[in-house]
C-alpha cells in the first residue's frame, strides 16, 4: 500500500458509578448523555496518507470537549457536592496522586463520588480542556473545579480544603 499506514483507534466503555447515573436520570438507558463515541467498544479506523493525516487526528483527540461531554460533565459536577475525577477508582486508585486526594477526603469523612479517567481517552481529554486543568486528579466541589493534588493537599493543611467542603455540604 505505499505510504498508507493503518491507525485504529478504540473507544472504550465509560462506566459511571450508579450513583451518579441514577442522579442524572435520563430518558433512555443508552442515551446516559455521552456522546455515542464515549460509550461504544466499536474500532474506528483510519486510513492515514502522512504524518500531517495522523496529527490531524491527534488534535481532533486533543479537541475532545464537544457540547454534549460539557453538559454532561456539568451535570455530574453539579449532582453531587464532591466529585473526584481520578486514575483509578476511590477504593482502588491507580496513581499516588489520586490515592493522595482520596486518603485526604476519607480522612474528612467527606461524601465523594469518583469517576475512573483511565476508562476513556475522549473523557480525559476533555476534562483537561474543561477545567483547564492539565493533571489528574481534579476535585470539584460545589460545582466548581477546586484543583488538582498539590493544591488539594495545601488546601487541607490550612484547613481550607474543609471549610469548603463544610460550606458545599450545608448548601
Amino acid at each position: 500500500m505505499g505510504s498508507q499506514s493503518l491507525l485504529v483507534l478504540s473507544a472504550p466503555t465509560m462506566m459511571i458509578p450508579s450513583k451518579i447515573a441514577a442522579s442524572l436520570a435520563p430518558p433512555h438507558p443508552r442515551s446516559l448523555c455521552f456522546p455515542r463515541a464515549l460509550t461504544i467498544t466499536d474500532s474506528v479506523v483510519f486510513r492515514a496518507k502522512s504524518n500531517s493525516a495522523r496529527n490531524k487526528l491527534a488534535s481532533s483527540i486533543r479537541c475532545a470537549l464537544n457540547p454534549a461531554l460539557k453538559t454532561t460533565l456539568d451535570k455530574v459536577v453539579t449532582s453531587h457536592k464532591v466529585v473526584l475525577f481520578m486514575k483509578g477508582t476511590k477504593d482502588f486508585p491507580q496513581c499516588g496522586f489520586s490515592q493522595t486526594v482520596v486518603q485526604i477526603l476519607k480522612s474528612l469523612n467527606v461524601p465523594f463520588e469518583s469517576v475512573n479517567i483511565l476508562e476513556n481517552e475522549l473523557l480525559r481529554q476533555g476534562l483537561k480542556e474543561y477545567s483547564s486543568w492539565p493533571t489528574f486528579p481534579q476535585l470539584y466541589i460545589d460545582g466548581e473545579f477546586f484543583g488538582g493534588c498539590d493544591i488539594t493537599v495545601e488546601a487541607y493543611k490550612s484547613g481550607e480544603l474543609q471549610e469548603q467542603v463544610e460550606k458545599a455540604m450545608c448548601s
